[in-house]
């Protein structure tokens, strides 16, 4: 649920590549996009992103991206 996204360390909580793809998703990126930039398949950048929402409690993309930028995830 969002009182758990909120009060969760994400590098305590996430893997490497999830603490990886989560600013990739939450900036926009497709599926497809990321797969290429980290050189993994599209289903290993899917299956990331569902962990990475079921770790955090975040049921939507809108939340995963208020999620990355209250934990200061994103850099532009």
């Amino acid at each position: 649920n969002q009182d758990t996204a909120n009060t969760t360390d994400p590098f305590k909580i996430l893997s490497k590549r999830e603490l990886e793809i989560l600013p990739l998703i939450a900036k926009g990126y497709g599926n497809k996009e990321i797969a290429e930039k980290l050189f993994v398949s599209v289903k290993t950048v899917e299956a990331h992103k569902t962990h990475i929402m079921t770790k955090l409690g975040l049921k939507s993309k809108p939340e995963l991206v208020e999620y990355a930028l209250k934990k200061k995830l994103l850099e532009f």
